[in-house]
């Protein structure tokens, strides 16, 4: 696996082994995709497919949705109607992230298996995204099922953590 491309990007993890809760974790991972479908998302997308947002500012709007996704959010912390996730039992630091792969701080996984866990995003707006995930070692894995929008912000994010290494060690010489 020397092949395997990755740059630090310090995030926290929780995970378990996917045979512990398959269909469990199935629905899970499937209504975590309809989340991100939210109510205010697709107005959005129609009324960008519409071209009813051609005359917005796009920084502006999406400010707005953002605002509006805030204030749903706490009048679901207030009548306490939060979205239940499923416990899960480990709680991991990845120390780097690739395209498709991740390294963790130390070895807690086993070789061959496969898991499902919830990462949170350090990004703006802050959210979870659920992967299954199989072992390469005991540290390293390889992502094999992630939704497309989160895949594109995975993705995004490494970029970003790259150029962030690249400046750094720009700074050294």
């Amino acid at each position: 696996m020397s092949n395997v491309r990755l740059v630090p990007a310090p995030i926290e993890m929780v995970y378990d082994e996917v045979a512990i809760n398959v269909e469990e974790f199935e629905r899970e991972y499937s209504q975590m995709s309809e989340s991100d479908e939210d109510p205010i998302g697709q107005w959005l997308k129609l009324a960008k497919a519409r071209g009813d947002t051609s005359e917005s500012d796009p920084v502006m709007l999406n400010l707005m949705v953002e605002l509006y996704r805030k204030m749903e959010k706490l009048e679901q912390i207030l009548t306490m109607s939060t979205p239940k996730r499923l416990p899960l039992t480990h709680l991991a630091n990845i120390e780097s992230i690739g395209f498709e792969h991740f390294k963790l701080t130390e070895g807690m996984l086993e070789r061959g298996k496969r898991y499902y866990g919830r990462i949170e995003m350090p990004i703006h707006p802050k959210r979870e995204i659920a992967v299954y995930f199989e072992a390469i070692d005991t540290s390293l894995a390889k992502i094999t099922q992630i939704h497309d929008r989160d895949e594109k912000e995975w993705a995004s994010y490494m970029t970003a953590r790259e150029r962030v290494m690249i400046r750094q060690l720009k700074g050294r010489e």
